[in-house]
């Protein structure tokens, strides 16, 4: 899970009703700036950014509701102007296998595919000898080091588990 926030407490609050769907948290990076400034009118400057990983193995297609039931937390943490809803948390879920990270987003880009019930799955990193490669696309967030170490970490969590065939929710 990458958690986007201009909010340490509905970072905490997000993670109680995450984890209750997907387990305790497994692992998680330290605190990241957001590079981009796609959020910063609804979400405030200096936006920070964290991945989680989450103890309990999901099903990669279920990408599309876990993005739902983020979109709910968000709206649930987020301050309500009229009809809008200022977030101050970013949930993007996506599935780590051995091989890939799929990111979900209910973006369309030429890049994405659509999934169904308004998402598309994002390619962000392929595991090929013996390391994480990003693709042209792939935002610097996703390959600072500090990611990538958490993404190597879970996925050799895989390997200790024996589970090398099922995916991660993060």
């Amino acid at each position: 899970m990458s958690i986007i926030y201009s909010s340490i407490d509905a970072v905490a609050d997000s993670l109680k009703l995450l984890e209750r769907q997907f387990g305790r948290v497994q692992y998680e990076t330290i605190e990241m700036p957001y590079t981009s400034e796609a959020y910063s009118e609804e979400m405030g400057d200096k936006l920070q950014r964290r991945f989680f990983s989450f103890e309990k193995p999901v099903e990669r297609d279920r990408l599309p509701q876990i993005k739902a039931a983020c979109l709910k937390i968000e709206k649930q943490f987020g301050d309500h102007v009229d009809d809008f809803t200022f977030r101050t948390v970013n949930l993007d879920p996506g599935i780590l296998t051995p091989d890939n990270l799929v990111m979900a987003s209910t973006r369309e880009y030429n890049h994405r595919v659509y999934l169904g019930e308004g998402v598309f799955a994002e390619l962000v990193l392929v595991f090929a000898k013996g390391r994480f490669v990003r693709m042209p696309w792939t935002i610097a967030d996703f390959y600072h080091g500090e990611a990538i170490d958490f993404f190597l970490r879970v996925r050799e969590s895989f390997e200790l588990m024996g589970e090398s065939t099922q995916s991660q929710a993060g």
